[in-house]
């Protein structure tokens, strides 16, 4: 086909591209008009334009694919974290800002290096093999890693490492994320310093001891060695606090705690239990003997003084050690229990000083923790009554008083002496309690038979404890305003000596102050135990009790007659008035008679009884004719 030229008849440019679908090609439609008749051409265009389709869709992807880096840029350059981009050998190819602010090192010194220049040198080859092969065959790792910063400092790393791969599943590059969690782990660390150390001595707490404590028991049977569990509580710390202030008070456990510590091994740990308490395990003992030095040490440690602001700051500490042994079945918190126990014996032993606790002794404090328990409810159950015993006048006959005597009846043993459960009460508050009780029995029965027309003194038994205690003069003074009625000296007391001569001057004032508000005091058992001038001196009693050993025993001679003749002369000398008790036969009464002991009680006079039989005891007691108006020799 020819076209025609510029020179005949122009052409008339295309004005439709048109798409045939049966062909599948493009054209452009082009109109031509000779003289005579018109005509139409069609250029076929398809390649042309399947081109200009082919470079439009390339351009397009271009910008797609510059926007994408663009994107990536901007995504790998402000990133929190840090990003490294390694080939397939690890060797690192480019990094982020972000990474060179977390590592230390600027962007030039890590291109071209490997990642091994992170090492920490915490963790083990294994950990880096097994990351490795996690790599290879999942194409992806993550998980916490400890990184070297530049500056030779360890930083926790939270780390995600991914592969990128090619259309044929080879590994073009790594990709790396790192971000910095040291602040979080230091954070996690205090957490977990607060929940298993105490704050003040940075020493293990309770729950971090308890935690070694089963540790080292299991540890003690594997190894087949015995363990200590040792208890130190601070004597006189609340002074400290009370003079110097409660930092001084921290200051000095602080010094303990450190000083304590220094005297055991590494194995071995120390805890604070809170206030002024401590709790030690010793490990890895050879027998338990091996444990003496340490607790020596612990306890002169705890006595150092400490200085604090120009002052010496010193207190002492009682200390109970318990032993576990491979054989023994004993569970971590009763060894505590038994520890603890133990130190509450050094503390009453006189402070300052270890004891180590005893099976034998503690089943013992067992059974008298639940006799005090059992005395306690039968006093809130008014299981306790009082007997009288009748104290006469031999020559004369007179009935010079009543001794109340405690019972317990007890609801399933029957009546009990006192000798069967009063021995439990000794030296505790039950002591004081009880004799309270007896003291208010004995005023309401004197005012009983007061109101009867009976004149009956009553003489009751307080222990040296009781009537030395603080608030027994004026307790006494409330129950007798309680009877204001009450004849003058119708209640004295009797108290039993003991050998201890720095209690003389309290157990003087006590006597001295009872004296004062009109009651008189006896001393009770003259002649057992330790017999000094100076009681009878000091002591402003009006009678001595002469103890029954020296009456049993006097009518056959010998000794005893020889110290109840002393006794009596010594009663003589200081104006005290001597009263025999234990009077078991009329011998026996003769024999006090011509040594000029009138006054008497005893189970030949009259046994104790209720309240209810002394009116019939009375109008029937008559005196042994050889005692009535006996003639003085």
């Amino acid at each position: 086909m020819s076209f025609p030229t510029s020179s005949e008849q122009p052409w008339k440019p295309a004005t439709h591209q048109i798409y045939i679908q049966e062909t599948g090609r493009y054209f452009d439609v082009c109109f031509f008009s000779p003289p005579t008749n018109s005509a139409i051409i069609l250029l076929d265009i398809t390649e042309r334009t399947r081109a200009e389709e082919a470079l439009q869709e390339k351009t397009r992807e271009l910008e797609r694919v510059n926007l994408e880096l663009e994107q990536l840029a901007t995504v790998f350059t402000h990133v929190r974290e840090g990003v490294i981009i390694t080939d397939p050998d690890g060797t690192i190819i480019d990094v982020n800002k972000a990474f060179c602010q977390i590592s230390g090192y600027a962007r030039d010194e890590l291109i071209g290096q490997n990642p091994r220049l992170l090492k920490s040198g915490v963790h083990s080859p294994e950990f880096y093999s097994r990351m490795w092969q996690s790599l290879q065959s999942d194409g992806h790792w993550s998980g916490e890693i400890w990184n070297r910063h530049k500056n030779g400092k360890n930083l926790a790393v939270l780390l995600t490492i991914s592969g990128v791969r090619d259309t044929t599943g080879a590994t073009r590059h790594f990709v790396a994320l790192h971000a910095d969690i040291s602040a979080q782990k230091e954070h996690q660390h205090q957490l977990e310093f607060i929940a298993h150390y105490d704050t003040l001595t940075g020493l293990p707490n309770r729950k971090l001891f308890d935690d070694r404590l089963h540790q080292a028991m299991v540890q003690s049977k594997r190894h087949q060695q015995p363990l200590a569990v040792v208890y130190i509580d601070l004597d006189g710390f609340k002074a400290i606090n009370d003079n110097y202030g409660h930092d001084a008070g921290d200051h000095l456990l602080q010094a303990i705690g450190e000083q304590m510590k220094a005297c055991l091994r590494e194995s071995d740990t120390l805890a604070r239990f809170g206030g002024d308490e401590f709790v030690a395990v010793l490990v890895d003992l050879a027998d338990i003997h091996t444990s003496t030095p340490y607790i020596k040490r612990m306890l002169a440690a705890a006595a150092h003084p400490v200085a604090y602001q120009g002052h010496q700051l010193q207190v002492s500490s009682s200390i109970g050690v318990a032993f576990f042994t491979p054989a023994d079945d004993s569970a971590a918190d009763q060894l505590l229990r038994q520890a603890d126990q133990a130190m509450y014996q050094a503390k009453m032993a006189g402070k300052n000083r270890y004891h180590i606790f005893d099976l034998t002794h503690d089943l013992a404090l067992r059974d008298h923790n639940d006799n005090l328990a059992v005395i306690r409810r039968a006093l809130k159950n008014n299981e306790f009554v009082l007997f009288y015993q009748p104290r006469v006048n031999m020559r004369s006959g007179e009935v010079v008083g009543m001794e109340a005597l405690i019972r317990w009846q007890h609801p399933d043993r029957g009546f009990l002496a006192p000798k069967a459960f009063l021995p439990e009460v000794e030296k505790h508050p039950l002591d004081m309690a009880i004799g309270e009780w007896v003291l208010t029995q004995a005023l309401n029965q004197i005012a009983d038979w007061q109101a009867l027309g009976f004149t009956l003194p009553i003489s009751v038994n307080v222990t040296a404890n009781h009537l030395q205690h603080i608030d027994f003069t004026a307790r006494l003074q409330q129950l007798l305003a309680a009877h204001p009625n009450m004849i003058p000296g119708s209640l004295s007391l009797e108290v039993q000596l003991n050998c201890q001569p720095d209690k003389i001057p309290r157990l003087s004032t006590a006597i001295a102050a009872c004296k004062n508000i009109g009651i008189d005091v006896t001393l009770d058992d003259f002649g057992s135990g330790c017999i000094s001038l100076d009681y009878l001196h000091r002591l402003a009693a009006r009678a001595i009790k002469i103890d029954r050993r020296f009456v049993h025993d006097t009518p056959n001679g010998g000794q005893e007659q020889t110290v109840l003749q002393g006794i009596l002369a010594l009663a003589s000398a200081y104006q005290r008035q001597p009263i025999a008790a234990g009077v078991e036969t009329i011998a026996q009464g003769e024999m006090l008679l011509d040594l000029l002991c009138e006054l008497a009680q005893g189970y030949v006079i009259a046994e104790p009884m209720p309240a209810t039989a002394i009116p019939g005891w009375l109008s029937n007691w008559k005196p042994d004719s050889s005692w009535y108006h006996r003639p003085v020799k």
